[in-house]
């Protein structure tokens, strides 16, 4: 008998629980067509970045418009501004274009930075076709009178707002960074986002000794990665009624399968497809289905959080007994004096 492994994610029904996260991969549309092909149930686009928008306009403005101040007759040498197509343009005609040709669903992701801009951008989203957005609150508070509370409170107050402003599902990525993450993630529930996505990756600056430059530093993600992203959503499901999504170093159906028994709806895929392609999806999703059968679960819904801090035999396993059971368990090796 073939397992079922439908799930919900966002209040929409997906033929499976894997969904691959925005990448370049998400972004180009013949992959995109790849990914659907090779078992994707929904996918996420590239972000939209508020920041790049700003920047566009104001290098519209300085090289286009206002180019001709005190020469009038150099009008008719300036290219056409109507013509040019910003990234919204093109992120717009990139959902429009998705929803023609997918039978799969397609997540917007926005990355804003001004009240005005996270509600006009996920409204213009919304416009395009999207059938839900991810808000990627994503900011390096470095500010010391940056207090806690009030950084979580401007998170919320942008989530209470988008869902006022859009009709369509909003889930929001957030990083571990937060001292009570479970009060945050149940208040964000209460106002309104309909999941969150544990945890973002963010890519960490490096300095280069050659020439003592500040540079960006890509890495790509490594299985060890999901145990943190594990522990949280054991933790946070008996908690939360919305989408748990699992993001950041899943890359086989070990690491998937973990992850639903813990309490995710959907597992994230980025790297692992970065590495592989779009046709490792297939891989998971066999070893998934095998690893079911052969230990008679008939559904991914059965799967579901059956692990979780509120139904594991040993709870206590995700909590501060494991830290100390952990470091008790350590053996030196053969030979090495301490």
């Amino acid at each position: 008998m073939m397992v079922d492994l439908t799930t919900t994610y966002l209040g929409l029904t997906l033929k499976n629980p894997l969904v691959p996260s925005s990448s370049p991969l998400t972004g180009h549309f013949d992959d995109a067509r790849r990914l659907e092909d090779a078992g994707a149930a929904a996918l996420i686009l590239p972000s939209l970045f508020e920041e790049e928008l700003i920047h566009e306009q104001e290098s519209l403005d300085r090289f286009v418009v206002m180019q001709d101040i005190g020469h009038h007759e150099a009008d008719s040498f300036l290219p056409n501004a109507h013509h040019f197509e910003s990234r919204l343009d093109q992120t717009l005609e990139q959902i429009r274009r998705y929803k023609a040709a997918l039978s799969i669903p397609v997540v917007a992701s926005l990355n804003g930075i001004t009240d005005s801009g996270w509600v006009d951008h996920a409204k213009d989203l919304e416009e395009a076709g999207c059938d839900a957005i991810e808000l990627n609150l994503y900011g390096m508070n470095a500010e010391p009178g940056a207090r806690s509370e009030i950084i979580e409170q401007r998170y919320l107050h942008i989530v209470q707002r988008l869902v006022e402003a859009v009709q369509v599902p909003c889930t929001v990525k957030l990083s571990n960074q937060f001292t009570g993450l479970m009060h945050f993630v149940t208040a964000l529930e209460v106002n309104g986002a309909a999941g969150v996505s544990l945890f973002n990756r963010f890519y960490q600056p490096d300095i280069d000794l050659e020439s003592l430059q500040v540079k960006p530093q890509l890495s790509l993600s490594s299985c060890q990665e999901t145990l943190l992203r594990i522990r949280w959503l054991a933790l946070l499901r008996p908690q939360v009624t919305f989408t748990l999504a699992a993001t950041g170093g899943f890359h086989g159906f070990q690491d998937a399968l973990k992850a639903l028994l813990a309490g995710a709806d959907v597992v994230h895929l980025c790297s692992v497809l970065l590495k592989g392609g779009p046709e490792v999806i297939q891989d998971v999703l066999r070893g998934m289905s095998q690893w079911m059968e052969d230990r008679e679960y008939q559904s991914v819904q059965q799967l579901k959080g059956s692990l979780s801090h509120q139904n594991a035999v040993n709870p206590v396993g995700y909590e501060r007994e494991n830290y100390m059971d952990v470091l008790d368990s350590y053996q030196r090796s053969p030979g090495v004096r301490v």
